[in-house]
């Protein structure tokens, strides 16, 4: 089995690198559980920091309960957020740096200090927690044209690609994250639309989900850890010359460009 598991990390490494598509792990490798697929996750983790990545945090997919229940699952799943793939504000995105991305807004967290304790409450988390930022995800996978399952998704660092983090900083207590509300827009137009509540009821029950996960694991979040909490509404595809705006109530707006030349990437 350990063959397998290192066989397959080893694929989607080289997938990543090489920007080249590959068949589902699922039918190209008979990958069939999710612990099998996380095991596949951690070996490709290995080998990434052996060849001088740096983890900067994690991020959190399907949170959405209507993703959940066409998924067949109860609990959403995770993945690492990675420094050679963290933008900022107003950066222009080299598109070149991605096989078939697509954007999610989102807000995402930074903590103030560890969290190790698989069964702390919520009060614990929102402790923990230093201040709350405005961020876009860029999703992206290493399966042939987004044709992924649970554990296709879960293996390849639960479909990350990059993510971008907005200026402006708030604490939790100058924020309602359940009711507050979110729009994508590319070059002047809506594209996606959605409600903290759509993450699994506000992005703070998914993050104390991930804390706890993490702790129990012996792989807890620690002091500046980046959290990305899950999308507020649906992805969508991204491509160069586009221009996206992402607004949520509360915080300040956050904008960046597409292309495909490598600028500022």
């Amino acid at each position: 089995m350990s063959g397998r598991i290192d066989d397959m990390a080893t694929a989607l490494v080289d997938a990543r690198t090489e920007l080249k598509q590959i068949p589902p792990l699922r039918e190209s490798h008979g990958l069939d559980t999710v612990e099998d697929a996380y095991a596949v996750q951690d070996a490709a983790n290995k080998i990434w920091l052996g060849q001088g990545r740096r983890l900067v945090g994690r991020k959190i997919g399907l949170t959405s309960p209507a993703v959940q229940a066409q998924m067949g699952i109860d609990q959403p799943d995770y993945g690492m957020l990675w420094a050679d793939y963290f933008f900022t504000d107003g950066e222009v995105v080299d598109t070149g740096r991605f096989m078939q991305p697509k954007a999610e807004l989102e807000v995402a967290f930074v903590m103030d200090r560890g969290f190790d304790d698989p069964e702390a409450p919520m009060a614990e988390l929102i402790r923990r927690v230093a201040y709350a930022v405005p961020a876009l995800e860029v999703v992206d996978t290493a399966i042939r044209d987004w044709d992924i399952k649970l554990v296709d998704t879960v293996a390849d660092n639960a479909s990350g690609g990059g993510f971008l983090l907005g200026l402006g900083a708030r604490r939790l207590t100058d924020l309602d994250l359940r009711l507050c509300g979110g729009i994508l827009s590319c070059n002047g137009r809506v594209v996606s639309r959605g409600l903290g509540v759509d993450c699994m009821g506000s992005p703070l029950n998914a993050t104390l989900w991930l804390a706890r996960r993490m702790a129990q694991l012996g792989q807890p979040l620690a002091e500046g850890d980046i959290v990305m909490s899950g999308a507020f509404g649906p992805m969508v595809p991204v491509g160069p010359g586009e221009a996206y705006l992402a607004e949520i109530s509360g915080f300040s707006p956050i904008q960046v460009n597409f292309d495909d030349g490598g600028a500022g990437a």
